[in-house]
């Protein structure tokens, strides 16, 4: 995610880098490029070509329709979005209270706590390794015992066997008298939220919008944009050129900031920070451990 300061727009009006400007580059220059023509023709060409100019009443009309698909689109793709964001904000919550209470109930049993700890930090770079078609818990492997971190990585579904690991572990305790009914429910209860926050991202990760949906507005969109000078042409001559790319850049960059964010979980630079959250989270599970090896210590 691109990080920029809102409240200043000399920081980032000229910027190209996420500005969509690439992606949208060359659908752009096709329809300058046959503005140019069309002008060419209509100008230079035979006479014929003088009935290249159409009225400009059914792009007036079809504009505004035009313009509430895009709006929808863009829109929905940005629910997405910040769901997506919602639901990894639950994890970075869930895993807190979590490694909180693990760290407070298992007191007696400090290796285990830690392990718990460490464990419920790999299942927040699990869920994001599986939202991106990867098998692996990250840097959280570290101080975790390596035949297990393989035995995890070689699941079907890796966040949902960390989640069966921290079960057994958090069970094993119970047996020990370490935990009893209430702690392990309580506890459990966090296990249960992180998977369902993990299920509400795959759910968003593998519901695309609507394929007739999405055909229909890019193909509408196409016959605008490559009819447009036909409807100019008559009234601005030349400055159809610069118009056209004005109207196309617009609308275009519309349609593709509705792709761009609509599976907010991938690596593109407007997606959301899934690293920088995992680290963020690897980061404070490992401030409460070290901070009670502190206090042990002292």
């Amino acid at each position: 995610m691109v990080a920029y300061d809102p409240n200043k727009w000399t920081s980032h009006l000229f910027d190209i880098e996420g500005s969509l400007v690439r992606e949208i580059m060359g659908r752009v220059s096709i329809c300058v490029a046959w503005s140019a023509i069309v002008v060419a023709l209509y100008d230079y060409g035979p006479p014929f070509f003088d009935r290249l100019a159409i009225v400009e009443t059914a792009h007036s009309m079809i504009g505004p329709s035009l313009g509430l698909l895009l709006v929808f689109r863009t829109n929905s793709s940005y629910d997405r979005f910040w769901e997506g964001r919602k639901q990894w904000g639950g994890i970075v919550n869930e895993t807190r209270n979590l490694a909180r209470q693990a760290e407070s109930w298992l007191s007696a049993d400090r290796e285990l706590a830690n392990t718990v700890i460490r464990w419920t930090s790999a299942f927040a770079f699990a869920t994001m390794n599986r939202l991106r078609d990867q098998k692996s818990i990250g840097i959280a492997r570290e101080g975790l015992p390596a035949d297990q971190v393989s035995a995890i990585e070689q699941a079907g579904h890796v966040p949902l066997a960390v989640s069966r690991k921290l079960t057994a572990l958090l069970h094993d305790a119970q047996k020990r008298g370490l935990l009893d009914a209430v702690q392990l429910r309580s506890i459990d209860l966090n296990i249960q939220a992180l998977i369902d926050y993990c299920g509400a991202c795959e759910r968003i990760r593998s519901t695309p919008a609507p394929f007739g949906y999405v055909v229909h507005l890019r193909r509408a969109l196409f016959l605008y944009c490559l009819t447009l000078p036909l409807a100019l042409i008559r009234n601005y001559g030349w400055e159809t050129v610069p118009v056209t790319l004005v109207i196309s850049y617009i609308l275009f960059g519309i349609e593709e900031i509705g792709v761009e964010i609509e599976n907010p979980f991938e690596l593109m630079i407007n997606d959301l920070p899934l690293e920088s959250i995992c680290e963020t989270i690897d980061r404070d599970l490992r401030g409460i451990t070290n901070a009670t090896e502190l206090v042990r210590a002292g």
